[in-house]
């Protein structure tokens, strides 16, 4: 077991703000556990290419250590950076997947075919190496899905590549912060698909999955789920549509899930793997522990029901969610971030991101729930037309690895709390 939370980073499109970000967070990440990168080594030296303020950032290609993979077809370093006037390297390892890319193939702040080459295998390595047990949590920098595309890889991005890698059966994506958390029922869809194909069993599937992910990487074992109705005022009793009939018999279905023949609570999810344990949460530990301290949560308004947590009624070590909705997506997202909902499943890929990046766009964090392993991944995406200026904000990346050094640190038992 190791003292220390390894993370397993992959750099992304080498083209985009990717190779900045990483080197502006290195302090801090250092400070949290140990760091192997995965990626093009191409790209910082796209960075050096720029001149100032890159001076600041000076680093020379070392021997391997030793327990960094022996692979022919990859290609092993270590790291050595100076950050300024510091006294002192910082020491990192770094595995290239596709180390024949030269400077002179791409264009920083261009994505091309090669750099989507770049992006997509340095992400095949990294749940490799996290698969491997080489490294106890992955966090991904953004890639392009246009550059992906151009290389040939017909992937919608990095979470349907992974379930693709892992052969995981069931996945979602998720969004955590310390105000809300969301997970999406549909994804890289059209929105004329997501109606046309609406369909009660799919959407309790989404939300019993969802809900037995949150209890086991949140420990709160009744986690409160609120569903999203999709069409205004919740169809207004037919007026708008009636696809909320849909969504309640759904609600149904999936309370159902948790509940076997003779009452008694089950896991329907219990047979699938996951990093996270069963159970309430140890002592103390919460997915933001700053929580309580830093977020004000006004009073509910006036003359909406609101849900109450109420006490314990089953066995801890399974879950036992409750359910609520459809409700309205103008009013429920304020109700969640109010604290009313733990946890709130949209439909499709805007109604879910649009709320969360405006209430937390520095803080909000995507969450891959049904991988055999832990992935969080920054809420944006590669700002070609801002690679290069040094004016990429790291906030964001943090965020993702503090958080999966805390989840890391739930999966194995261990105390890795880091945040900003």
């Amino acid at each position: 077991m190791r003292l220390r939370p390894r993370l397993a980073i992959t750099l992304g499109d080498p083209c985009g703000i990717g190779p900045e970000l990483l080197l502006k967070s290195l302090p801090t990440l250092l400070d949290w556990g140990e760091v192997w990168v995965i990626g093009a080594r191409v790209g910082l030296e796209l960075l050096a290419a720029q001149g100032d303020p890159s001076a600041d950032y000076r680093w020379t290609w070392t021997e391997p250590d030793p327990d960094l993979p022996r692979d022919p077809a990859l290609s092993c370093h270590g790291l050595e950076l100076w950050i300024g006037q510091q006294p002192g390297p910082l020491r990192i390892g770094w595995i290239d997947p596709t180390p024949e890319v030269g400077p002179e193939q791409l264009t920083l702040g261009v994505g091309c075919a090669i750099s989507g080459r770049c992006a997509v295998e340095g992400v095949r390595t990294g749940a490799e190496v996290v698969m491997a047990g080489h490294a106890d949590a992955m966090v991904t920098l953004p890639l392009a899905k246009s550059a992906a595309h151009m290389a040939g890889y017909d992937i919608p991005g990095h979470t349907e590549f992974l379930q693709e890698l892992t052969h995981s059966p069931l996945i979602r994506m998720g969004f955590v912060s310390p105000t809300l958390c969301v997970v999406l029922h549909t994804v890289h869809q059209s929105l004329r698909s997501v109606v046309e194909n609406l369909n009660a069993e799919a959407v309790a599937e989404t939300l019993a999955f969802a809900a037995d992910r949150f209890a086991q990487l949140s420990g709160r074992m009744e986690p409160r789920v609120a569903l999203c109705a999709l069409n205004p005022h919740a169809g207004e009793r037919g007026a708008f549509g009636r696809e909320e009939e849909i969504l309640s018999e759904a609600i149904l279905q999936a309370e159902a899930q948790f509940l076997s023949f003779d009452g008694q609570r089950t896991n329907p999810f219990g047979h699938l793997p996951s990093p996270f344990p069963s159970g309430p949460a140890p002592e103390g530990w919460s997915l933001y522990p700053r929580r309580d301290e830093e977020i004000s949560t006004p009073s509910v308004q006036p003359g909406l029901e609101v849900v109450e947590r109420g006490p314990k009624t089953h066995e801890a070590s399974f879950p036992a969610p409750r359910f609520f909705g459809p409700y309205p997506s103008d009013t429920l997202f304020l109700r969640a971030a109010r604290g009313e909902f733990d946890l709130v499943v949209a439909l499709y890929h805007d109604q879910g991101l649009i709320p969360i990046k405006v209430l937390e766009p520095d803080r909000a964090v995507n969450l891959t729930l049904g991988l055999p392993f832990i992935r969080t991944s920054p809420d944006h995406g590669t700002a070609f037309e801002i690679a290069g200026r040094w004016i990429a904000d790291p906030t964001d990346f943090l965020e993702a690895s503090a958080l999966a050094v805390r989840l890391a640190g739930r999966s194995k038992g261990q105390n890795w709390m880091a945040e900003l």
